[in-house]
């Protein structure tokens, strides 16, 4: 009985390892019309300096991936806040977004599209 529990327990999280437990999608529809809303969300741009100032999604913070772990101090005040993360097609959002789910940030969400999608859709970019 236990092997049983044991190999529907991995076949399920095999199945469910593309989705980050805590984090869904925000379209980039969804994320422009709050940006002037009341309840912005911390948007969390992990990119690159030189991408960053290159373009970025209005408001956004920028913090490099490969920096995150050391400077979870700067965001630590927005743990129960919405925190939207993004890069430039997704990979090193998703490593953000399991270092942010270990330090214990609750309410994830990652751009659908990331910077690429924000730009082929023509959206409003700061620099």
């Amino acid at each position: 009985m236990r092997l049983t529990t044991l190999c529907l327990l991995a076949v399920g999280l095999i199945g469910c390892s593309s989705q980050l437990v805590g984090t869904g999608d925000i379209s980039q529809e969804e994320l422009l019309s709050r940006l002037n809303a009341a309840q912005t969300p911390l948007i969390l741009d992990v990119r690159s300096d030189a991408e960053f100032a290159q373009s970025h999604v209005p408001g956004a913070l920028n913090i490099p991936h490969d920096q995150m772990s050391s400077r979870l101090s700067e965001i630590d005040s927005h743990r129960d806040r919405e925190v939207v993360v993004y890069c430039e097609s997704g990979r090193r959002a998703g490593r953000v977004t399991e270092i942010l789910n270990a330090a214990g940030f609750s309410n994830l969400r990652h751009l659908a599209g990331d910077m690429s999608g924000w730009r082929n859709a023509e959206l409003p970019v700061d620099r």
